[in-house]
């Protein structure tokens, strides 16, 4: 409790309380807290906010989507198929690429998505395209590269679930003639559903707030909410601004996994409604 009061809490409570300030860059610190207003959500609300926004919630969503579809056969393929001698290599090469600095992950995309780049002239020269590949400075080059920095996040937390489902149950489920379909949407997705929660928790969330990815490699067209936010307190030294944009950028990130909590149930009632009439 005192790790989280100290630096999610009372970080957080300084971002709220920015947020109603005033701009005033005669001070050390360019807030003026003596007159609370707010004149930083009325500057926040302006059709360039809402667009940046929404892409940066596209964005994050199609590439938290494309990790669970990567990660989970991945992390299935590690904890059911693979030979325990070889688990412990493969999972380690799986965190290998967390071992380099993110920066240094995302500044390499820029040699293969280059328009001169190796992979162009690859591309090139085998015929599949005629013109230099224009994916540098794209909103596909921000979702590739997030997806490159964030699947081990996916990935782990997946494993750790699939890897504690007991063999008896699956096993069970077979010799009670359940085929392997429905052995995996039965027993297997079900029992895997917290580590799918946790790894869309560890992607989803950091992806909306990633500032460096889309200043490397977005430009104009990939720009996010997060280098947005990460202007206003660096080159515009707007304090209250960027506070604004970061508490609705948190506001609207649980909505959106609100929103997500909600359909979850909903399907899941609604199967269960269904579910005679597929019996």
């Amino acid at each position: 409790m005192i790790w989280y009061l100290l630096f999610f809490i009372v970080p957080i409570a300084y971002i709220v309380a920015y947020s109603f300030g005033r701009k005033d860059s005669s001070l050390l610190l360019p807030v003026d807290m003596s007159s609370l207003s707010l004149d930083s959500y009325r500057e926040v609300f302006d059709d360039t906010f809402f667009t940046v926004f929404k892409a940066t919630i596209k964005i994050a969503i199609y590439a938290t989507l494309l990790c669970v579809f990567i990660g989970f056969p991945v992390a299935y393929f590690l904890a059911f198929k693979v030979k325990d001698r070889w688990r412990g290599i493969l999972l380690a090469l799986v965190i290998v690429p967390s071992f380099t600095s993110f920066l240094i992950r995302t500044l390499a995309w820029r040699i293969p998505l280059a328009p001169e780049g190796t992979l162009s002239d690859w591309l090139q020269d085998w015929g599949l395209r005629d013109s230099p590949i224009g994916l540098l400075e794209t909103r596909g080059a921000v979702q590739l590269a997030l997806v490159y920095n964030y699947l081990g996040f996916m990935i782990l937390p997946l494993f750790v679930a699939l890897d504690r489902i007991q063999a008896g149950l699956r096993e069970a489920s077979k010799d009670l003639g359940a085929g392997r379909f429905a052995t995996f949407t039965g027993v297997t997705l079900p029992l895997a559903g917290p580590g799918i929660a946790a790894g869309v928790l560890l992607t989803f969330i950091p992806m909306c707030g990633d500032y460096v990815t889309a200043t490397v490699l977005g430009g104009a067209k990939g720009n996010m909410i997060g280098a947005m936010i990460a202007s206003q307190f660096s080159a515009a030294q707007n304090w209250p601004r960027g506070s604004a944009m970061a508490v609705l950028m948190i506001v609207a990130v649980l909505g959106v996994l609100g929103a997500a909590v909600l359909i979850f149930f909903a399907a899941k009632l609604l199967a269960r409604l269904l579910r005679p009439l597929f019996d």
